[in-house]
């Protein structure tokens, strides 16, 4: 088990027709003292193919409470929280609240580069696996015939932008305007690439942060209120008619 602070990077949202999962990337500062570790923690839930976009953290959310932290922007508190060997928490509501502000962004420039990864053992090793968080900065963003791509020390990363999900603010163009970057580094088809997880832009000459997980916690936004809404409906709708169903 695990007892510390938790530092989140960002989320990374697998979706399917039938399920959904996010993947929460954090830094875990032990409270003892010693070195920070990179630690994840998941949530997955069965999904109708009628929900989608922002409509998604609906079901995510009443599973993991960690999403409204990250959504807020703050840190967690955890106690005794399982952990496996690679560094998977087996979350649990009742071993965590909710902390202080954290920006990720912060946490990225200040402790990634200091934190250790699990040992992952031989036999598990595969390059489809490969999802190390970095933090890049004073690249060039590059777009060409196959996609967008970072400049950085001379040489070309691509971006995987198919991997950003609906559900959050982060669009290809906000990457793509962007200076500094929070992203999974993965292997895929034989070269390496970026899954952006969070970028900073500047916007009317002020510096903002977009991150993928942003309406984890629930969304002002517009667009994602009524995606938000036609979720409910929909939900609603399937659970009276399985009642139906179950009753017949």
């Amino acid at each position: 088990t695990v007892t510390g602070r938790l530092l989140p990077l960002g989320v990374d949202v697998q979706e399917h027709a039938t399920a959904v999962q996010a993947q929460v990337h954090a830094v875990l500062e032990p409270a003892g003292g010693g070195a920070p570790r990179l630690v994840r923690a998941s949530v997955s839930a069965p999904k109708p193919d009628t929900v989608v976009g922002a409509g998604l953290w609906q079901l995510l959310r009443p599973r993991m409470s960690l999403l409204g932290a990250v959504g807020e922007g703050r840190s967690a508190e955890v106690e005794a929280m399982p952990v496996t060997a690679e560094g998977d928490l087996l979350w649990d509501d009742a071993l965590a609240r909710t902390g202080e502000p954290a920006d990720a962004f912060a946490t990225a420039r200040v402790m990634l580069s200091a934190a250790t990864a699990a040992r992952v053992e031989p036999l598990d090793r595969h390059p489809v696996r490969i999802a190390v968080p970095v933090l890049l900065e004073g690249y060039a963003a590059r777009e060409g015939e196959d996609g967008l791509a970072f400049e950085v020390a001379g040489r070309l990363l691509a971006v995987d932008t198919d991997r950003m999900p609906a559900a959050g603010p982060l669009t290809p163009e906000a990457v793509a305007a962007s200076h500094a970057c929070v992203g999974l580094l993965r292997w895929d088809a034989g070269e390496f690439l970026l899954q952006p997880l969070a970028v900073e832009t500047t916007v009317r000459k002020k510096t903002v942060a977009v991150h993928a997980g942003a309406w984890a916690g629930g969304t002002p936004d517009k667009a994602g209120v009524r995606a938000e809404k036609a979720a409910t409906d929909a939900v609603a709708v399937l659970r009276e008619r399985a009642g139906r169903l179950l009753r017949t």
